[in-house]
């Protein structure tokens, strides 16, 4: 058998870190031996342990400890990480290290660096003995690529031991159950104390939010200042002018829920009138725009991304239909942020969660409870859970916002 020797430290216990790496080499079918265990007796002391881990042959162990480097385990004797020069671009050795959305530490000579631009699903370069993350599509022949599992550390997010309110530990899990108001307004305090400290705030949306009667108060929170980013798709633009300029989305009046006569021509009529003009900016400055999500988005200068699908009409000439340079603008904007609030979209909410740091704070918002399971099934697993009506959720927002 091959083994391995692993240390762990911080708050291990009570974050449940130390039972998943139980649990994972149990699942992977390999042995381990506590070779030391002390636990940390207060607030601020953290724990410790090092474990013995076997595996069948050396393939084996090494399939066990790659998953455990995800859990924050480090070798105990580290060696600096190795690289490989990548021979062509677009594409890394075959050993390269795969990299998570927790934050990453690289050892080089004998000193560990953190990795910068953390983003799931890269790989990490040497550039100037400085780690860094890079997208498979970003890489350059003669790269220097870090491979293999030496000199790698992951820090995994942990328990905090002060309270921590909306974001309390095990706070995350989704329930129909739970007090929607006193939920809004834990919210509302939670967006009012990070631009208190000059933090910022992002938001995805989908057309639910329109379809919903609830764009006008999230126009009216935008104006407010609690944006600072702003990511959806096609549609909410279109149905957020589409309902600024003939009171329908998607051709239904959103007063009455009544879908007009003639009316899925106003949707097609309003990305007509935008395509005729330029822009959407274009429309604003000639007065055809008086309100609505877009018209405060872009009178405020707030940044925003429209990525394009296969499914949009259109699509206006404001929407990126270059994935990946639509990609790319949303983990630029992404970087920056503190809290993300996702409204009533799974598939964008999704594409934001892995493109953002784990230390980023989210709350997914959706009628829809298994929106924030897929959400956290696929990396996003700091997201915390709302299940409401958008057209109740917002306005209450807006109005919590407002209060001193």
């Amino acid at each position: 058998m091959e083994q391995e020797t692993i240390e762990l430290k911080g708050h291990i216990i009570d974050s449940l870190i130390l039972p998943k790496v139980f649990d994972t080499i149990m699942e992977e079918e390999g042995n381990f031996d506590i070779l030391d265990f002390k636990i940390g007796k207060k607030k601020t002391e953290p724990s410790y342990a090092k474990i013995l881990v076997n595996g069948k042959d050396i393939e084996h162990l090494n399939i066990i400890l790659q998953k455990l480097q995800k859990l924050g385990a480090v070798i105990s004797v580290p060696k600096d990480a190795e690289t490989e020069i990548a021979d062509m671009d677009g594409c890394a050795p075959e050993n390269f290290c795969p990299t998570t959305n927790q934050k990453t530490y690289v050892r080089i000579n004998c000193k560990w660096n953190e990795v910068r631009n953390q983003k799931m699903d890269s790989c990490i370069i040497i550039e100037n003995g400085i780690p860094l993350c890079k997208l498979f599509r970003h890489l350059k022949k003669g790269d220097n690529v870090v491979v293999g599992l030496e000199g790698i550390k992951i820090e995994p997010i942990e328990r905090s031991r002060e309270p921590m309110g909306l974001f309390g530990f095990m706070r995350s899990e989704t329930s129909t159950e739970k007090p929607t108001i006193t939920l809004i307004k834990e919210v509302a305090n939670e967006l009012k104390k990070i631009k208190k400290s000059n933090g910022k705030i992002g938001v995805v949306c989908g057309s639910a939010v329109i379809h919903t009667g609830a764009s006008r108060a999230l126009a009216e929170i935008i104006n407010l200042g609690y944006v600072d980013a702003f990511f959806a798709g096609n549609a909410v633009a279109v149905r957020d002018i589409e309902y600024e300029t003939y009171g329908t989305s998607l051709g239904m009046n959103i007063e009455t829920g009544k879908t007009e006569q003639y009316g899925y021509r106003k949707h097609t009529s309003t990305i007509n009138s935008i395509i005729r003009i330029g822009s959407i900016k274009k429309a604003i400055d000639e007065g055809i725009i008086k309100h609505g999500m877009m018209y405060e988005l872009v009178t405020k200068n707030i940044p925003y991304v429209l990525a394009g699908s296969i499914r949009d009409d259109g699509p206006l000439p404001d929407v990126i239909t270059d994935i990946c340079e639509s990609q790319d603008k949303m983990r630029e904007l992404l970087q920056d942020l503190d809290l993300v609030l996702m409204m009533g979209s799974l598939l964008h909410s999704i594409a934001a969660g892995n493109l953002m740091k784990a230390e980023t704070k989210v709350i997914c918002v959706d009628i829809n409870p298994e929106v924030v399971t897929k959400l956290r099934d696929r990396g996003t697993t700091q997201a915390i859970g709302i299940v409401t009506d958008l057209g109740t959720f917002i306005p209450i927002l807006l109005e919590e916002l407002k209060k001193k």
